[in-house]
């Protein structure tokens, strides 16, 4: 094969989201994804170093829907989360220091330690929160979303849940409600294949969570969630059809988990050669393989990225666990709030 055809070949499989982003966006999602990488390894070991309390869920492996889904939004849009949320915190812009401090329980967290890692949450970047209900922070997009249009400003919400959420009563009401007032919403399923330890087609009568939007009258898209290309042009899309006023899209994102569904799962329910075959197919790797092919990276600002990273989380979790915890005399602080936004 000649280079010119080589070229041509390569010019006719580039996705088409790469046309919507430049070498920056580009080189900044892969280093977000290798963020939420490493915040979770970092936080895995500190769980098992006795150094972090409670209990947490671990997102390793489904990377790219967290990024992908971001890329659209700016700090003016807001995103709900779930108990399986680290990532998307990390994708909105959330720093790494005052991340693991919040996972730490420390008062330098984003939430002054309350929080901690099912309730993280960075307003200024428009993130309202992670969510320890299954299904909980639905609804609340769909009011961000009606607040939004309301006042005219343009922005967009978006909700991610699991694929054990779409079986809530929350996840009905809120498509509904959206679809019906047209709301500037995108709601996007993170299908990592089983809701704690039970398979989703054991739980749910259709076989795709996206099926569902057509009950709503809305775009229902599938997507490879493991496919950062894939899952950032379905959301420019969405997130396009809802600032045009045309309502909410629902987003399945196929993925995968490779660790269990919180600590003290034993992974009991999948086999070994399940889990192996989903790693095999990682997303970073993956979107490593893709942007060096397409001549938007090299081996080496690759490799430079991630080394840059891994330094940046050992500072950051360096720093949290040295910082101080929160005061028992302020244990009623910021519980609070008056009429007039004053918190007590």
């Amino acid at each position: 094969m000649t280079p010119h055809a080589k070229s041509a070949r390569v010019s006719a499989n580039r996705p088409s989201v790469y046309d919507r982003l430049n070498v920056d966006d580009i080189l900044g999602a892969l280093r977000r994804m290798h963020r939420i990488r490493r915040f979770e390894e970092a936080a895995e070991d500190s769980y098992v170093r006795g150094l972090s309390y409670g209990t947490m869920h671990l997102s390793i492996g489904q990377e790219a829907t967290a990024v992908g889904a971001c890329m659209p939004l700016a700090d003016s849009d807001c995103i709900t989360s779930t108990h399986r949320g680290h990532g998307h915190c990390i994708a909105k812009g959330a720093e790494l220091k005052p991340m693991f401090a919040e996972f730490l329980g420390r008062e330098g967290g984003y939430c002054k330690g309350r929080g901690g890692s099912m309730h993280i949450a960075d307003p200024a970047k428009g993130n309202l929160g992670a969510n320890g209900i299954v299904g909980g922070g639905l609804p609340i997009a769909v009011g961000a979303a009606l607040t939004a249009k309301k006042r005219r400003s343009g922005a967009v919400a978006l909700a991610f849940f699991g694929d054990g959420a779409n079986n809530e009563g929350a996840f009905h009401e809120a498509l509904n409600l959206a679809a019906i007032w047209k709301l500037p919403v995108v709601f996007v399923c993170e299908n990592n294949q089983y809701a704690m330890s039970t398979a989703m087609a054991r739980t749910t009568a259709v076989a795709n969570v996206a099926d569902r939007a057509a009950g709503y009258g809305i775009p229902g898209v599938m997507v490879d969630g493991n496919d950062f290309a894939a899952v950032a042009e379905a959301a420019f899309r969405a997130t396009e059809r809802a600032r045009a006023g045309e309502g909410p899209t629902l987003i399945e994102a196929k993925t995968y988990r490779t660790r269990g569904h919180s600590r003290s799962d034993r992974n009991r329910y999948r086999s070994r050669e399940e889990i192996e075959e989903w790693k095999a197919r990682d997303p970073i790797a993956r979107f490593e393989a893709e942007i060096i092919a397409l001549g938007f990276a090299t081996e080496a600002s690759v490799a430079a990225i991630g080394a840059e990273v891994a330094e940046e989380m050992s500072q950051a979790a360096a720093e949290a666990n040295a910082s101080p915890w929160p005061e028992a005399a302020d244990v009623m602080r910021d519980v609070y709030s008056t009429a007039d936004g004053v918190r007590s």
